[in-house]
């Protein structure tokens, strides 16, 4: 089974781009923080930040469009992807991706600049593939 579960902050603003008539990814800069603690013994282990590359395809990018900024809070749901690449320089690059099939925007609605609408309850909710059946995954 693969599956991965995160709750953490948005790091940017989303990456969005449209590809074949409407079709769209999203990509988002992800960090997921342990917080400290201080053991028995008084040794204290500091914060830890861990960031994640999430791609959303589809109806749920283009809601992470439209919804989701800088700052936000997410619970996020999906599988992780390894892919590489080689780079203009011909360099071999490795990366690690969290493809999302369900998202939870838990920033409070007075928190978000727009002032939200009935639009982003829906976006609250977790989008799956019983609701698009051509999602790619």
């Amino acid at each position: 089974m693969n599956k991965v579960m995160l709750i953490g902050n948005v790091g940017k603003e989303p990456d969005v781009r449209y590809y074949e008539a409407d079709q769209a990814v999203a990509q988002v800069s992800f960090a997921t923080t342990e917080r400290g603690y201080t053991l028995q013994n008084g040794t204290k282990v500091p914060e830890h930040t861990d960031w994640h590359n999430l791609v959303f395809y589809k109806k749920m990018a283009k809601i992470v469009e439209q919804y989701v900024h800088k700052g936000d809070k997410l619970y996020v749901e999906g599988r992780i992807r390894y892919r590489s690449y080689d780079d203009q320089r011909g360099v071999r690059r490795y990366v690690t991706e969290i493809l999302v099939e369900n998202m939870e925007m838990l920033t409070p609605r007075s928190a978000t600049t727009d002032g939200s609408s009935a639009v982003a309850d829906k976006a609250s909710q977790p989008q799956n593939e019983a609701e698009d059946k051509s999602l790619p995954f």
